[in-house]
């Protein structure tokens, strides 16, 4: 049998997994080992290059816009039009290098979060314990293990003494889980095998010694490196719909320069005025801004989020982030502190909430024998060593002003029996009055039997057999609500061994959790009255995930808890019928946590995952938006998102979504700023060429507008800020395309206002006497950019002006200037008015053209002031 082929070694005897491994219980010799080492290969995960230079490069002219734009470059090109041809090339390159360096800066700054940690082992070779590379284990390898030490390769414990070991990276399971050798039943979860430790795990406390039955990829942490490579990666909403919006105007282009080809042939022109009016159609159509514009909005959004803590990896997803409709979370660590706190105290048949304690006698007391009976430490500087659930009673003690140290000053420790998993509670014996004084704490049922009084605020009081019921109650009610039920008990001992700790006072029950994190719920509410639904998927106990998710609002009347087993029984036509009902999932494994990602978004939700752990992974990657922690988070996590939160806060996100809302914002206000502009250009040749009109624009004087009029203005938009309300509505249907039909008419209706004003100004300027074609397409030129730059006012909100703050964004009001300014200098720069074939214009001119281009935006202004 393979060696790391045992899929049931927790099922089997500790002598039978070394068998099957072929392994004394000695450990391996070296030359044994180098020999499985050549066969197995070395103990470490194969990480996923990151996406190459080249390969990105690449990736930016993967658009139809670039496409259609390339084409008019290279008929430019063979027509001999070198200037256009040029124009046109420099457009393509500054779109393809802005979108380049964007991406390159945000892989890099993950560079180093997404570096894997390399650990050692401590391992017996040779009949000596020894200390090595963690990536030369082998399967077969003994290895010893001390609290504080990361598992190094998935083993099967052989012996273990207070074992407890924290698999939260792994599991999702708050508390650390004891560990012990032996055998298990074969259907025993992967949360639940107390006989198997994992890599990349951490020892809490005791020390053990287990066998190697897995490394490298073969581990439960490779095996989900493999599930996460298998999820391939997808285009998001932003780019689906770029995409389609593409190929949309690449028929749009064709279509018009096939029509105007064949009327100009029709008309007997000649076949190089048809094709340069042909390319002027083609350049009109595509707004050459459109790419540099949506790279430079969603680098700006993902500046922002980095402001706030937010770390985007991959551009698209900031605007994905403003589509999300459902956001599924990890629990530990993420909607909790992370961090086990006592919360309760039952005290003679009362409760008491101890996260702010008051200082009473009974609180007092109980306090004391929580700090005495424990071997954790609190350091000065904030650091802490011990068991979670020990320093949780040390905290409580802190909050009260009783430090251990002062403590044991007043009463020395003279003795101890410590904890362990067959007895089930520890004491610490203390000399106080003259007499031994025991301090206990421990599972309830074990210390009732050692207890024959109970505490009261008059003093002690025989233990029962009423109150030992109304004890083991409220221990009950206590552990139904999620919470890890301690006893604390003390009481006078006449000596300092075991069997001398009877004849105790039960002091009371301590209950502790991992409580929701400060401002969770908040930010959940938030989330709701956004219209996006927030879903619990986590690996811990399903009574302990009800509680949280009770505390955090998310569970409504009628909503139910579903665990790993139950969901493993569900076909996916019964999952489907059960996710609007299910806010909580427990007991999930990854491969549940993939499945369940899947079935959201089969229903049409855009699915946000938020997790830290290694069993997250795969999920994070299959989301359309993967959240990970960077601080806690383990690199497999933060490798597999879209998005690092620095501060690992859960508020974060909703910062997030909101940007990722108003970047989408923006890039629709800047998409129909763009498109009523181009839309208006199309008009103006076609309806000239309709006419019988000479071309009323040259191509490059339109490459000029698309460069100049369109570009500066939508750079402005991009840095728009958002407008009130933004997280008060619901998500936008992710279906939606931008260019619905209520947007179409919008662009067209304000298109139609832009032509007319320039078709109008031709008019004026061919009847005036002596006018050549340079003057006509001067006052067309002029007119056309300057109604496109005061068509920014309107484009800034979905509302009339006098909706928005106007200088808000004084970008936009500079943009506008800029404008003027540049249409200005084509006509007095001598070398830039030969370029574009442009005249000077007198002062009735400019009257002419300033009145003729800020009536469409008058006339739209009125037309929504009204209510069109």
């Amino acid at each position: 049998m393979e060696p790391q082929q045992i899929p049931d070694a927790h099922a089997q005897p500790g002598s039978s997994v070394l068998a099957a491994l072929r392994a004394p219980a000695t450990g391996l010799t070296a030359a044994e080992a180098a020999q499985r080492l050549a066969r197995f290969g070395p103990n470490q995960m194969k990480v996923s290059a990151p996406v190459g230079v080249g390969a990105l490069l690449v990736a930016q002219l993967r658009s139809m816009v670039v496409w259609l734009l390339a084409l008019a470059g290279v008929v430019a090109l063979v027509l001999g039009d070198l200037a256009d041809a040029i124009a046109i090339g420099a457009v393509l390159l500054i779109n393809t290098l802005v979108g380049f360096f964007t991406e390159l800066r945000a892989r890099s700054a993950l560079a180093a979060l997404l570096r894997m940690d390399v650990t050692h082992g401590t391992v017996v070779r040779d009949g000596r314990v020894q200390d090595i590379d963690a990536r030369g284990l082998v399967p077969g390898d003994v290895i010893h293990l001390e609290a504080g030490q990361l598992v190094p390769a998935d083993a099967r414990v052989l012996s273990a003494t207070d074992l407890q070991v924290d698999e939260a990276p792994l599991t999702g399971e708050s508390i650390p889980v004891p560990k012990q050798p032996g055998a298990l039943s074969i259907d025993t979860a992967l949360a639940d095998r107390s006989n198997m430790l994992y890599k990349a795990t951490t020892a809490v406390t005791g020390r053990a010694i287990a066998v190697v039955v897995s490394t490298g990829m073969h581990t439960e942490v490779g095996r989900i490196g493999g599930l996460v490579s298998s999820v391939q990666d997808e285009k998001t909403p932003l780019e689906q719909k770029l995409e389609q919006l593409g190929r949309r105007l690449a028929l749009v282009a064709l279509a018009a320069a096939a029509l105007v080809t064949v009327v100009g042939l029709l008309r007997g022109m000649q076949l190089g005025e048809v094709l340069e009016t042909a390319i002027a159609l083609a350049v009109a159509a595509v707004p050459e801004g459109l790419p540099a514009v949506a790279t430079v909005t969603l680098a700006l959004g993902v500046h922002r989020m980095a402001r706030r803590n937010a770390l985007v990896r991959r551009l698209p997803s900031v605007e994905t982030l403003g589509s999300v409709t459902l956001i599924c979370t990890d629990k530990t660590g993420t909607l909790t502190a992370g961090v086990v706190t006592a919360t309760v105290l039952w005290l003679d048949g009362h409760e008491y909430d101890v996260e702010k304690p008051t200082r009473t006698p009974m609180i007092e007391q109980a306090a004391r024998v929580g700090v005495l009976a424990n071997r954790a430490h609190l350091h000065a500087d904030g650091g802490a060593r011990g068991d979670p659930t020990e320093l949780a009673l040390l905290q409580l003690g802190s909050k009260l002003g009783l430090e251990r140290a002062a403590l044991e000053r007043e009463f020395p420790e003279i003795g101890e029996v410590p904890f362990s998993s067959e007895r089930r509670w520890m004491a610490t014996m203390h000399r106080q009055d003259g007499a031994t004084h025991a301090y206990v704490k421990g599972a309830t049922a074990v210390l009732l039997e050692r207890c024959t009084q109970a505490w009261t605020p008059n003093g002690a009081t025989a233990l029962d057999a009423v109150r030992r019921a109304r004890i083991e109650q409220a221990e009950a009610e206590m552990a139904g609500r999620g919470l890890r039920v301690l006893a604390l008990a003390a009481g006078v001992v006449q000596g300092t061994a075991e069997v001398d700790v009877h004849g105790l006072e039960l002091i009371g029950l301590v209950g502790m959790m991992d409580p929701p994190a400060e401002g969770v719920r908040d930010t959940i509410d938030r989330f709701q009255n956004a219209g996006i639904r927030t879903v619990m998927i986590t690996g811990d106990q399903q009574r302990t995930a009800a509680a949280v998710a009770g505390r955090l609002g998310l569970m409504r009347p009628g909503d139910r808890v579903i665990d790993g087993q139950e969901l493993d029984r569900l076909d996916d036509a019964e999952l489907l019928q059960q996710l609007p009902h299910t806010p909580v999932f427990s007991r999930i494994t990854p491969d549940a946590k993939l499945r369940l990602i899947r079935a959201y978004q089969q229903r049409g939700d855009i699915v946000a995952m938020i997790g830290d752990g290694i069993n997250d992974a795969a999920a994070l990657r299959k989301a359309d938006v993967g959240v990970a922690m960077g601080g806690r988070g383990t690199d497999v996590a933060k490798e597999a998102a879209a998005v690092v939160l620095q501060d690992d806060r859960f508020q974060t996100i909703a910062v997030a979504i909101e940007q990722g809302r108003v970047v989408f914002d923006n890039i629709r206000k800047f998409v129909f700023y763009l498109f009523s502009c181009n839309l208006a250009e199309v008009l103006l040749l076609l309806i000239a060429g309709a006419i019988g009109w000479p071309l009323p624009l040259l191509p490059l004087q339109i490459l000029w507008l698309n460069l100049v009029t369109d570009t500066f203005p939508a750079l402005a938009l991009a840095v728009e800020p958002g407008e009130a309300g933004v997280m008060a509505k619901p998500p936008r249907n992710p279906r939606e395309a931008i260019l619905s039909a209520s947007f179409i008419r919008a662009v067209s209706w304000y298109a139609v206002l832009i032509t007319i004003a320039t078709l109008a100004v031709i008019v004026v300027a061919r009847t005036r006497e002596g006018t050549s074609i340079e003057y006509v397409r001067t006052m067309a030129f002029v007119t056309l950019g300057l109604a496109q730059a005061f068509h920014l006012g309107t484009a800034r909100s979905t509302g009339h002006v006098l909706g928005i703050q106007a200088f808000t964004n004084k970008l936009a009001i500079a943009a506008v200037l800029l404008v003027i300014a540049l249409q200005a200098l084509t006509l007095y720069y001598g070398p830039l008015a030969r370029l574009l074939d442009t005249v000077p214009l007198s002062w009735s001119d400019w009257l002419l053209v300033l009145a003729f281009a800020a009536t469409p935006g008058i006339v739209g202004q009125v037309a929504r002031f009204r209510g069109r």
